[in-house]
């Protein structure tokens, strides 16, 4: 018997397609822009057209084909998938001057890659005829069985095999993964919230922010009766996302939905970022790993130590829902033991049905107020 509720956000409850505008934005800014690899920094701007960010999307995601893949691999959080494609291009770009500057190339690739040597490398590329190609990505990274973090570290065989250098640099929540972070929040939380985001301020100023934006992928007000329900019939609900805390807490409470949680039950991306600072050697502790519904079922209440400590699958986890709309959800409570509802509201739309059916998940709901009727 069902007790407890843990909500995935984006593409269950929240439309996540302006994260992926935001996440177009950034490879395309530090791409193009003065302020990195300057390419076409003419073509550079801090406010786009819907059309226009629409076709940078379409071109830096390869129609969402290269966002799809790596949904299907286990990636959930935008920031490493800003990471993976903004590094595979960098990839791309160098290969097509190893010939001549090589030696140049072995040295970048010894050391984590700062703002400083993006700006080294954006002058030495202006001296070349250099071209992107965002078509490649999905056929060399299917090469490679890997998932989530062995994702992101399979760029440093992507490297060896197209520059001819042995590199560790790329690994994921380094100097250039923060590099990614803050530009993504830049566009995402705009100039006004940037400092309460990232305790940093905008590299590039002049971003608005999708803050105010947020899209419901339900009737508002439908939702909050199904919290409201949930609560009334006592089942525990909780939200595990791979938001920033700001981009949760804010958009709940404009809906007038954050008053039905428990805040020791809503887990986002920060309490996930200072999780792995404690412990540095258990690499990313971002879904799919189970940490982020671990943590909320637990209201916060045990150290992470003990959270990463749990021997799973968990005691009673029968009595564990949790609703999500990715495959790093699915593999989160797989791993726990727990029972699954996938909501067809995210990316693939009802395409990711069959996904889902082949992954065995306990339900597939149309959408999240379907939530009623399987309980």
């Amino acid at each position: 018997m069902i007790k407890t509720i843990l909500f995935d956000v984006d593409g269950v409850l929240l439309s996540e397609e302006h994260y992926f505008d935001a996440s177009a934005l950034t490879v395309w800014e530090m791409l193009i822009s003065y302020n990195y690899l300057a390419l076409s920094p003419e073509k550079f701007k801090t406010e786009y057209s819907e059309y226009e960010i629409k076709e940078i999307r379409e071109l830096v995601f390869e129609h969402d084909n290269v966002l799809k893949f790596m949904k299907s691999r286990g990636l959930n959080a935008n920031w490493d998938m800003i990471y993976l494609a903004f590094s595979y291009q960098l990839i791309h770009l160098l290969s097509q001057i190893k010939e001549t500057e090589y030696e140049k190339i072995s040295q970048w690739c010894q050391a984590p890659f700062n703002r400083e040597k993006l700006l080294e490398i954006g002058r030495v590329l202006s001296n070349y005829n250099v071209k992107l190609d965002f078509n490649l990505f999905v056929g060399d990274f299917e090469r490679s069985n890997s998932t989530k973090q062995e994702l992101l570290e399979y760029l440093n065989e992507v490297a060896k095999e197209k520059l001819g250098v042995e590199t560790s640099a790329f690994k994921g929540k380094d100097e250039l993964w923060s590099i990614c972070e803050h530009v993504s929040q830049e566009w995402y939380v705009g100039d006004e919230n940037i400092l309460a985001s990232t305790g940093s301020p905008s590299v590039q100023t002049g971003k608005k922010g999708y803050l105010a934006y947020e899209t419901t992928l339900a009737p508002q007000e439908e939702i909050d009766e199904l919290f409201g329900f949930l609560r009334a019939n006592g089942y525990e609900i909780g939200i595990g996302t791979g938001r920033p805390e700001l981009e949760t807490i804010q958009p709940f409470q404009h809906l007038n939905w954050f008053r039905h949680f428990d805040r020791n039950r809503v887990v986002t991306e920060d309490d996930v970022l200072k999780a792995e600072k404690q412990l540095p050697e258990r690499k990313s502790l971002s879904k799919p790993h189970p940490f982020t519904y671990i943590f909320g079922l637990h209201r916060k209440g045990i150290s992470v130590e003990e959270c990463l400590n749990l021997a799973l699958p968990i005691e009673n986890g029968e009595t564990l829902l949790i609703v999500g709309d990715s495959l790093a959800d699915l593999l989160a409570a797989r791993q726990m033991g727990c029972q699954f509802a996938a909501v067809l509201t995210g990316l693939s739309g009802k395409d990711a049905r069959s996904e889902f059916e082949k992954h065995k998940a306990d339900y597939i709901l149309d959408s999240v107020l379907d939530l009623k009727g399987i309980l």
